[in-house]
């Protein structure tokens, strides 16, 4: 059967099946990644990007395949990892931008929209390099376009044929392949991409993850003795703002830091990817320009040890060495995950014979409404051992151990099941952390454990480091309606009644242990932000250096900008990560409920 155009629906699909295609040749791509530098992360670094879109079109079920486009680019953008996941997200925006206002295409029309973003990344590379994935990605849309087919099944093939072949050439291309025997890494990840979608396309199954007979111990083929990084550290971030720099002019700014520069610029976000030896640097010169959403520093160094660690062990995975694990009750933003390669493991909540995965099956912003309405009578469940177990084993394929940084046990059983579960990897070392905290007190020292190990800290030091700051942290929670509360059993009816009637509004907190214990209350929601900050101005040094805020709330986002102005007056330009309650947090204090955590790193 020919298949005469693609519409909104096919296109998510294709891009779905091409993320399960590339997940599987995950290994494969981290293996022979030797150019910009031998870190062994393209792999994961594409597929991280490609399941930002997936994730994204999960919920997209437009007619139109210019919407679906848009979104898939505005996803590949904000969960681009690594070069190619950046230089991938260039293509995807110049084919969203040629698409924009169509709601289907015919193979000429799609050809040409993947012209229009192979020249999109040929623009905006600072240092062209061929033999990477521009070459690729150019000669398949140069094929796309020279053969002229009607029917989609046959264009891909042959966009396939010539992507396989330019792929083959990439090592006459860049000598740095050439010398380690292998093609370029990016290039095969686009290739992969391309496949994943013809098979959908052509009705075939995505075969499982696998490892190619052909490329199984690369690792061990690879002479990485001539390959040098002039860089250290492998750095990026996302930064927000109304009057952001366009994409030239970011450039500017940061040509001088270092090298493998690639910026993107959509809407209100800039994406920047540097190599450097001074990621802070990078970091004061964004936020001069706009707020920093997210940031992230990787030891390229550390990277390629693993590397060489794996062609002497005959190679094995080309891994991370420290990859870091959490569960969903840290609450930290979609965006912070997907920069620092986050697993998170879900708690559940119970209605009866149906259980929910906690930020997959329901998000923050759908319970909030389920509990305006009354509707979200549950119950929560800590995540089995065999549930960590699966997400150990996932993040395994990216690192060599793991950091697990665990809800407060005093409150919950998942502290434990994550020690069962770590108990049944022996082939991986795993330390489960007690962060003795929640919510975002709990997402605080999960990205302080993945900054330390993106900069080669020891597992073992990070533990105890992560022990010391949490000693000197914490978290204020207040409750607006006392229902939750009451069901759970930590307040009475008769005092739940009563400090209705009064509009008294209790504020907790955990203590050392992770226990949740009463600070105090204010009468009236007008008094509750003061009575926080007063709490917090006793708890934090009013001279600190290092201290970092966390902002959460449950369906309130109105109180995140005066809280936030609030922190800010008293501690100045600190940095603050904000985000609604996951269900499981905001399932045991209800609608409008809202909480501040601290970090201090002095």
């Amino acid at each position: 059967m020919k298949i005469a155009y693609v519409d909104g629906p096919r296109l998510r699909r294709s891009f779905m099946a091409a993320n399960r295609y590339v997940r599987g040749r995950r290994a494969e791509l981290n293996r022979i990644n030797v150019f910009p530098v031998p870190d062994g992360d393209t792999g994961s670094n594409l597929v991280l990007t490609v399941q930002a879109v997936s994730d994204r079109l999960e919920g997209v079920f437009e007619r139109d395949v210019s919407a679906v486009a848009q979104q898939a680019a505005e996803a590949a953008v904000l969960g681009a990892r690594g070069n190619c996941g950046m230089m991938l997200s260039q293509v995807l925006l110049g084919f969203a931008e040629h698409l924009r206002g169509r709601s289907r295409v015919t193979a000429t029309e799609l050809a040409q929209a993947l012209k229009a973003g192979s020249d999109r990344l040929q623009n905006a590379l600072e240092r062209p390099v061929e033999g990477t994935i521009l070459t690729v990605v150019r000669d398949t849309a140069h094929a796309g376009v020279r053969l002229q087919e009607r029917d989609i099944v046959e264009l891909l093939s042959g966009m396939v044929d010539e992507a396989r072949d330019s792929l083959a050439r990439t090592p006459d291309l860049l000598p740095v392949l050439r010398t380690a025997g292998v093609v370029d890494a990016g290039a095969k990840g686009f290739v992969c991409v391309l496949e994943g979608v013809l098979l959908y396309i052509a009705g075939d199954p995505i075969p499982e993850e696998r490892e190619s007979m052909e490329d199984a111990g690369v690792a061990s083929r690879v002479d990485l003795s001539g390959i040098e990084e002039k860089y250290r550290y492998c750095t990026e971030a996302l930064v927000r703002g109304t009057k952001l720099p366009n994409e030239s002019e970011a450039k500017d700014l940061l040509r001088d830091q270092g090298d493998s520069l690639v910026v993107i610029r959509t809407g209100d976000a800039l994406k920047v990817h540097i190599h450097t030896d001074e990621p802070e640097r990078v970091f004061a010169i964004l936020g001069a320009v706009g707020r920093i959403a997210t940031h992230k520093a990787e030891d390229l160094r550390a990277q390629r040890e693993v590397m060489e660690r794996a062609a002497v062990d005959g190679g094995e995975l080309a891994r991370r060495p420290l990859g870091i694990v959490t569960d969903s009750a840290c609450d930290l933003p979609e965006e912070i995950v997907r920069a620092h390669g986050i697993r998170i493991v879900p708690l559940e909540l119970v209605a009866g014979d149906k259980t929910y995965r906690d930020r997959l099956d329901i998000s923050a912003e759908e319970f909030a409404r389920a509990m305006e309405r009354n509707d979200a009578h549950l119950t929560t469940s800590q995540p089995s051992p065999g549930a960590f177990l699966n997400g150990f084993q996932d993040a395994a394929q990216d690192a060599e151990s793991l950091i697990v940084v665990s809800l407060a046990s005093a409150l919950s059983g998942t502290f434990r099941s994550a020690e069962n579960a770590a108990r049944m990897m022996e082939e991986t070392p795993i330390h489960v952390v007690d962060s003795r905290g929640l919510s975002l007190l709990q997402g605080l020292l999960v990205v302080k454990a993945a900054e330390l190990a993106e900069r080669a800290m020891k597992p073992e030091e990070i533990v105890t480091e992560l022990d010391r700051v949490r000693d000197q942290s914490g978290v204020f929670v207040t409750v607006d309606r006392y229902d939750r509360l009451m069901a759970s059993g930590r307040v009475g009816r008769g005092t739940a009644l009563v400090g209705s009637s009064l509009s008294v509004k209790p504020i907790i907190s955990v203590d050392s242990e992770g226990r949740v214990v009463r600070e105090g209350q204010a009468l009236g929601r007008r008094r509750v932000l003061p009575a926080v900050m007063k709490l917090l101005e006793n708890a934090v040094p009013r001279v600190v250096e290092d201290v970092r805020f966390g902002v959460v709330h449950v369906g309130c986002p109105e109180v995140v900008d005066p809280v936030c102005d609030a922190l800010r007056a008293r501690w100045g330009e600190v940095e603050i990560l904000t985000a609604p309650a996951t269900p499981v947090i905001a399932n045991h204090v209800g609608i409008g409920a809202w909480g501040v955590a601290y970090m201090v790193e002095d």
